[in-house]
């Protein structure tokens, strides 16, 4: 982590986000495995990679976004035990398949893997992190390895909130000041859900003291006037935010399902899981109070190559591991030539940008955090093209950019918003553009202030818009999967916010209702309402509210 300048910069960021899910009136529920699962699967693994590293002297830095949802039930007393029976299960079924296997010279040793596998996670879990992984994530990050960035509140899509500046600045807002409280700290930028710009929002980005956020690479590409080192340098906008472009090489060799890493033959299958292979009877005792089957994260077999599931061979987790450390310096050597060839041609260190989702590593690419590990050892130790480095980092370096104005744009299929606004999920937006318009005017007629149990309807009116805003619900109704929960989701945050208006409105309300849903919809506890008024100067794209009166 040296201070000397480098030939280039490679800015590693790796964006942690789950939807929230806390169903505390159901003694199991499955969604909430998205969480244990991610736990168990990616950010103990990742967190391990880390510690080890620092344990050992092994410089490196790291960019981590971790969402407020996330933060929000990784802290929750209610999941932190239910992630731990997820993995009080998974230890018994582990051990329950070394009994099944014992004498099977194939399975018994990948039995005796998993049981192994995920004694070390309860272990970790529960007796070394005492079920808080967030204040493990910020030690990385007070001992300078990690630089922990924000989201939007709830990972709100900002270009399809109509312009409306209000709910745009309160989803920016919750989050620094949720960032705040749990880090200790002003967080230096912010991953906007799903990479989703449109101009102005680095406005709303700079009043809250942001410095810095990423775009995907056609952002800057086509952003005005032209970049003129491209998406290799950060480029500052009309309100002095800087904005970091992705690189889509190095997306490209990880993520791609033909080229990319992950799909080696060697590689742990995915698809091929216990949860669906194994005996219902021998399965049930595992499964929770719903008795359903579901995948366990016990899975024998290979990616193999294009062959049906029942096809796949055995997996080796020794092949894996040494194949997981051929593709770290394999990837370290594209990186170095990449450089090479971007530093012979600029006049500044080129910075390239590398985000992932987090759960790629360890959840659907079961080596990689292993491969991750390799990879920063070798770039400590084996590299002097570049060095990891933090958007904060390249931003004391290079302090004087080009001001480019980025266009309109998201990641993902087209890049231009189409997987959130579509023909499956469009009838959700103008139910979401009334409730923020209407929590607007709310918020502005009691601006002053109100009563005590009008400030409760006021705040959980503010909760459930911001929870029906979640970019996830969209996303899941346009992948297909899950889509009766996403629409019953959508459906009961905005039901359940305009019943809270309608309360707020007429002074009425049924308090044993309020309580139930403060309790299960229990995210920003500290959540202001006036987070939500209007302000003078407020330029409204498309919106109606208009801002207060300055009398």
């Amino acid at each position: 982590m040296s201070s000397d300048a480098a030939r280039g910069h490679l800015a590693l960021v790796l964006h942690h986000h789950l939807p929230y899910v806390r169903h505390p009136e159901y003694e199991d529920f499955m969604e909430e495995d998205w969480l244990h699962q991610a736990v168990v699967e990616t950010y103990l693994p990742l967190l391990k990679v880390f510690e080890t590293l620092r344990a050992e002297g092994v410089p490196y830095r790291v960019t981590v976004s971790l969402t407020p949802p996330l933060i929000s039930m990784l802290d929750d007393p209610l999941l932190r035990g239910r992630t731990q029976r997820h993995i009080e299960r998974l230890v018994g079924l582990a051990e329950a398949e070394v009994a099944r296997t014992r004498g099977d010279g194939a399975l018994a040793p990948l039995a005796r893997f998993y049981r192994d596998h995920f004694g070390e996670a309860r272990d970790r879990y529960v007796n070394g992190y005492g079920r808080d992984v967030v204040s493990r994530y910020r030690d990385l990050q007070d001992s300078g390895h990690l630089e922990i960035i924000t989201c939007g509140a709830t990972h709100a899509y900002l270009p399809l909130m109509n312009g409306h500046e209000p709910a745009m600045r309160a989803q920016i807002e919750v989050a620094v000041d949720h960032y705040r409280r749990r880090m200790g700290r002003q967080p230096r930028g912010i991953w906007l859900p799903e990479c989703g710009y449109e101009p102005g929002v680095d406005r709303l980005l700079a009043d809250a003291g942001l410095d810095y956020f990423f775009v995907d690479t056609h952002a800057l590409v086509y952003g005005e006037p032209r970049p003129h080192y491209g998406i290799f340098a950060p480029v500052v906008t009309g309100h002095d935010v800087a904005a970091f472009a992705r690189d889509p090489e190095t997306s490209h060799q990880v993520w791609s399902a033909e080229v990319g890493y992950p799909g080696d033959p060697v590689y742990r299958e995915f698809y091929r899981d216990l949860g669906w292979d194994l005996d219902l009877a021998a399965l049930r005792p595992f499964l929770g109070h719903h008795g359903f089957r579901k995948s366990m994260g016990i899975k024998y077999h290979r990616v193999t190559g294009k062959v049906a599931l029942h096809e796949k061979e055995l997996y080796d987790p020794a092949a894996a591991e040494h194949k997981a450390a051929e593709h770290a310096g394999n990837f370290l050597f594209n990186r170095e030539r990449q450089m090479e060839y971007l530093a012979g041609r600029m006049d500044r260190p080129p910075v390239v940008v590398a985000p992932y989702d987090a759960e790629l590593f360890g959840h659907w690419w079961f080596e990689g955090p292993r491969f991750l590990e390799y990879f920063l050892r070798k770039v400590a130790f084996d590299t002097t093209a570049f060095r990891l480095s933090t958007p904060a980092d390249v931003l004391a370096e290079q302090p004087v950019m080009q001001r480019v104005t980025p266009t309109l744009s998201s990641w993902g299929y087209k890049g231009y918003s189409e997987f959130w606004l579509n023909g499956v999920n469009d009838w959700l937006y103008r139910h979401l553009h009334h409730a923020q318009e209407r929590m607007t005017r709310l918020a502005d007629r009691w601006r002053e202030g109100c009563d005590r149990t009008r400030e409760r309807l006021l705040a959980q009116a503010g909760r459930e818009l911001l929870l029906a805003q979640s970019s996830d619900w969209a996303f899941i109704m346009k992948t297909g999967t899950l889509v009766d929960y996403a629409v019953k989701r959508s459906k009961e945050h905005i039901d359940r916010f305009l019943r809270l208006a309608e309360a707020v409105e007429s002074g009425r309300h049924d308090e044993a209702w309020l309580a139930e849903v403060e309790a299960r919809d229990n995210i920003f506890p500290d959540i202001d309402y006036r987070v939500f008024c209007s302000r003078p100067g407020d330029i409204l794209v498309r919106g109606t509210v208009q801002a207060p009166p300055t009398d």
